[in-house]
């Protein structure tokens, strides 16, 4: 029985490793060595990333804490969040930092919300606005209008993108709702690879995106997580894991 327990111990830890070589931790849990922030929104708790809106640090603009460590193309990055109620954040990638507004990023955004409305959807930030909804498998046409932030926003529409064309079904928002906690520990996974970009949630794809989009997409980028202009909220990230593929 003893070497029995042993031999399972051993698999268990093998399957582990195997699952998570070739990624790095990103945040160290002690400091925000290695990200741009401001610390009146973002610190290191108790092993936590956490960004914080108090009554009296309203944003007028949402901010982002910047990871430094690069520009990823494919990569993998998973960990953990928790969002108080009012909370509105996100995870972005591929993005581009404005040079005109502080700690302000554009680009792709897994979102993230305490009210679990957008959670797991693909929206980007100062852009196309929505790629997909949760539940939703899409495919983002390629642009022929004009590139210029006007020709953009005219083709949006109703906060989505007018090249967004469902392809496919994940699952009901409301069903895949379900699967996200409210106020507690929820892990995500993107899997970001040439142009397409699935956001997971508790193990389960949320959204995924096929970017034929070559005008406005974008191959590679920074990393960064977002509080949100809103009332005051909290939210903490943790065990954050990057595999540049």
């Amino acid at each position: 029985m003893l070497f029995s327990g042993v031999t399972t111990t051993s698999l268990a830890q093998g399957k582990k490793s195997k699952k998570d070589k070739g990624f790095v931790s990103i945040f160290n849990g002690k400091n925000l060595d290695g990200w741009d922030a401001d610390p009146t929104y973002w610190r290191a708790e108790n092993g936590v990333l956490v960004g914080e809106i108090t009554p009296s640090t309203l944003l007028k603009t949402n901010n982002f804490i910047i990871w430094k460590g690069g520009q990823p193309a494919d990569f993998e990055l998973k960990g953990e969040f928790n969002i108080t109620e009012t909370g509105n954040s996100g995870i972005n990638y591929r993005s581009e930092q404005l040079t005109d507004i502080p700690f302000a990023l554009r680009g792709y955004q897994a979102d993230i919300d305490g009210k679990n409305n957008y959670t797991g959807q693909n929206y980007e930030e100062r852009k196309r606005t929505t790629l997909a909804y949760r539940g939703q498998r899409t495919t983002i046409k390629p642009y022929t209008g004009p590139a210029t932030p006007e020709g953009i926003r005219a083709n949006v529409s109703r906060n989505a993108w007018n090249g967004l064309n469902v392809t496919g079904s994940l699952g009901s928002s409301d069903s895949l709702k379900t699967l996200i906690k409210s106020g507690d520990w929820n892990s995500f996974h993107l899997i970001i690879k040439g142009n397409k970009l699935q956001h997971y949630i508790n193990g389960v794809l949320m959204s995924e995106v096929t970017d034929e989009d070559t005008v406005n997409g974008a191959k590679k980028g920074l990393l960064g997580v977002q509080v949100h202009v809103g009332p005051p909220m909290k939210v903490q990230y943790r065990n954050l894991m990057l595999k540049q593929l």
